[in-house]
């Protein structure tokens, strides 16, 4: 895959955010082309994290979300993970923050179902309280954000101030001024944060000669569908 970047093209790019993209581009998670979304939208891109599907792509994804909410300077207590893709980027993050940072910190996930025996209850892992950072792939509707929030109104204790995603992509809601992400932080008062945004995607490939030609639909799409 040819790296070679104008410096124009990559100005907002840090170069950890360009070694992901080189990744994510390796490993097929990030492909360009013409994909059909669950919204119905056609779209020149596609990003399927459940290709991160090895130890080594874990490792690499918790350095990228624990440098991510470091680099944020948001004061958290613990993280949660909603299931299910949210349980294994919970767990990576902490790993992460550990190895990478001396920071010991606990984390919580959720079944889908609750649990009858056992410990039971929908929650497994460290008691949630205090601040709550919520890790996962994408935001779309914002579906588990809502149901973490449901969730912790059980546990006065704990507040949901954080979401961290690896990629924003920036265009509207159906019906709406605003994405998803900045309607969360509208609606609910969380920080959103993502790692890579659809910006950053095009100044990456605006600097690839393997991948400049699908700069023009890539910016077709942004007209149509991207936010201010």
């Amino acid at each position: 895959m040819d790296s070679t970047n104008t410096t124009l093209s990559t100005a907002n790019l840090e170069p950890w955010q360009q070694d992901f993209i080189d990744y994510a581009i390796e490993k097929n998670v990030l492909q360009f082309g013409d994909f059909t979304l669950k919204s119905g939208r056609n779209s020149p891109y596609f990003f399927n994290a459940g290709r991160f599907d090895d130890g080594l792509s874990q490792k690499k994804l918790g350095q990228i979300y624990a440098k991510t909410l470091i680099d944020s300077g948001i004061e958290f207590d613990m993280i949660f993970g909603p299931a299910y893709k949210g349980i294994t980027i919970a767990t990576a993050t902490t790993y992460a923050l550990s190895d990478q940072y001396d920071r010991n910190v606990p984390y919580a996930y959720n079944r889908k179902e609750a649990k009858a025996h056992g410990e039971g209850g929908k929650l497994v892992g460290a008691q949630v309280k205090g601040n709550i950072v919520l890790v996962d792939d994408v935001v779309t509707a914002g579906t588990a954000i809502k149901e973490t929030l449901a969730l912790l109104e059980q546990h006065p204790e704990a507040k949901l101030v954080a979401a961290v995603v690896l990629i924003d992509r920036q265009e509207k809601l159906d019906g709406s001024t605003l994405s998803a992400m900045q309607a969360l932080e509208k609606d609910y008062g969380i920080h959103m944060i993502a790692a890579i945004r659809f910006e950053q995607i095009m100044a990456y490939i605006e600097g690839s000669e393997q991948l400049r030609h699908h700069v023009e639909r890539m910016a077709e799409y942004r007209k149509q569908y991207g936010v201010a």
